[in-house]
């Protein structure tokens, strides 16, 4: 899962490291010039659901359609905002009314200009009630949206927004030449788009790969990467095996893959991998409407069940660190004083047994008005870091009378039919969090519709009043003593229990040059990454 509804906010992180272990063999003291061509091959274990942004909610459609459209705006590496198609804007001192002037001379991959029309109709088709996106919460904030000429587009807000500047990302921009007056959900462009951004579709082999070449008109610069292959392979295993025989040039290593596997000299010689902490989490969702569920105890219960250090040392070989909330450590939202769960089998019995649950026949699985504790958790296939989650999850319960069973299955079957149904009893999924702390869209009690993000159906209150408080002030201490409550009340709750953050850990063959790791990763600069002349080993037809 992914909320991409990109959020910024300028402020400053308080401490975030970026760890850098480079296994590229010594530099020349030649320095190589960049060329054009070759091609970059990426294993990817989720294939992409759908390539127009606002409609996607995986991060698998996100991270194809990332390289296909582009914003007003986007994170620069020091997590500042800047432009994107927007030149500058201004912004009125009481912070209602943003005005964009746009790039001139920006063309969609079939020619035709990009202009304000094209935002304003992006913005139209975001806040339609025909349109089935989970991110329109934050344009129905606009009270007014203007095209002033061809190049200038002015949004004007009835009340405060914190999150306004930052929500003009890429999920707003289409092409109206193209969709105007067509139902954009049923639009061969969901498969077939086009789009400003580096890279555009050459072919997508449903199950197999989805092929992007280089937009050589790309108003940034041509890349020099001709070619970038997202390749389907949803076991991690099998893809280790196709990046040591050189079928894929870059993924994202396991823990055991990035601590053990990939220590010996072939790899040093050849790969470059890296390590750095990433705006995401796992947890451990429950249907909040099932009837065991609905009581907290029974939830707290479970967290206190769980040994999340043990999962981080065994599952991620220490590259992450525990969770207990919904913001990432080190970050000035994070409020490192809620409520924590520690390892503790008698205090989950005794909370167990005061909501009536007992092992009453003595076989060793509690049970409640004739009914043993056994239920499902759900988690997506190829993630082997989620289902080894799930075994040690279901290995401790087992020690406190819970009977846990553990389905894995196919990501789109997985979203499509069980999480939009609302067909699970728990699961187990990740966040892929924006910037700016607001996560209305995750926990307002009125996100819980199908293809919506408040799947477990939490609903609470005072929650829905301080998420509309943090979004309506520009004071960032305001801002945070409305999201450190937020996170008290969601540890006491637990609607979640909060796993571990990861860290993310790709690899990328050595040929591939001016890979420049920041905070925000290390593909933001994608179009300028480039293999030498003599290195590249792809040749592509003209």
């Amino acid at each position: 899962m992914k909320l991409q509804c990109v959020k910024l906010y300028l402020f400053s992180l308080i401490a975030s490291v970026i760890l850098i272990t480079p296994l590229q063999p010594a530099c020349s003291e030649v320095p190589e010039k960049p060329a054009y061509g070759d091609a970059l091959i990426a294993g990817s274990i989720g294939e992409p659901s759908i390539l127009i942004p606002m409609l996607a909610g995986d991060s698998a459609s996100h991270d194809v359609a990332g390289l296909i459209f582009n914003g007003l705006i986007k994170y620069d590496t020091d997590l500042s905002i800047i432009g994107d198609l927007a030149e500058s804007w201004n912004i009125s001192p009481d912070g209602l009314v943003i005005t964009f002037r746009l790039k001139k001379g920006v063309k969609w991959t079939d020619g035709v200009e990009f202009t304000a029309d094209d935002v304003m109709f992006g913005y139209k088709t975001i806040i339609d009630e025909k349109t089935p996106t989970p991110y329109k919460e934050d344009y129905l904030q606009v009270k007014k949206a203007e095209v002033l000429d061809r190049y200038t587009f002015r949004i004007t807000y009835e009340k405060p927004f914190a999150p306004a500047l930052s929500s003009w990302g890429n999920l707003v921009v289409l092409p109206k030449h193209l969709l105007e007056g067509k139902d954009i959900t049923k639009s061969e462009l969901t498969r077939k788009p086009v789009g400003l951004g580096m890279y555009k579709l050459d072919r997508w082999t449903p199950g197999q790969e989805v092929i992007l070449e280089s937009n050589k008109n790309y108003f940034e610069g041509r890349p020099y990467i001709d070619k970038y292959v997202y390749k389907i392979i949803p076991d991690p295993a099998t893809m280790f095996l196709e990046l040591q025989a050189g079928g894929i040039d870059m993924m994202g290593l396991t823990p055991i893959q990035y601590t053990k596997q990939t220590d010996t000299d072939i790899f040093k010689q050849n790969f470059q991998k890296f390590r750095y902490p990433v705006f995401s989490y796992t947890y451990m969702g429950f249907n909040l409407k099932h009837p065991w569920f609905k009581d907290k105890r029974v939830r707290q219960a479970i967290a206190h069940a769980i040994d999340k250090e043990e999962i981080v040392d065994v599952v991620l070989f220490g590259l992450g660190s525990p969770a207990t909330g919904p913001y990432v450590p080190n970050t000035w939202v994070y409020n490192s004083g809620t409520k924590k769960y520690d390892y503790n089998l008698d205090k989950a019995k005794k909370l167990l047994k005061e909501a009536g649950w007992e092992d009453t026949d003595g076989d060793g699985i509690l049970d409640k008005d004739g009914k043993e504790f056994e239920f499902s958790v759900l988690t997506n296939m190829g993630n082997r870091s989620r289902e080894q989650t799930a075994t040690i999850i279901q290995y401790r319960l087992k020690k406190i009378g819970i009977k846990m069973n553990i389905r894995v299955l196919e990501w789109s079957t997985f979203i499509n039919e069980f999480i939009d149904k609302r067909r699970f009893e728990t699961v187990i999924l990740g966040w892929s969090i924006g910037i700016d702390p607001d996560q209305y869209d995750i926990w307002h009690s009125s996100k819980t519709r199908e293809k919506e993000f408040n799947f477990v159906s939490y609903n609470n209150p005072e929650v829905d009043a301080l998420l509309e408080k943090g979004r309506r002030t520009f004071n960032i201490e305001e801002r945070k003593k409305a999201y450190y409550r937020i996170q008290e009340i969601l540890a006491e709750e637990t609607p979640y229990i909060f796993l571990y953050v990861p860290n993310a850990t790709p690899i990328v063959h050595s040929r591939f040059k001016n890979i420049k790791p920041a905070t925000i990763g290390i593909s933001y600069n994608l179009h300028k990454w480039y293999v030498p002349a003599n290195l590249q080993k792809h040749r592509m037809e003209q």
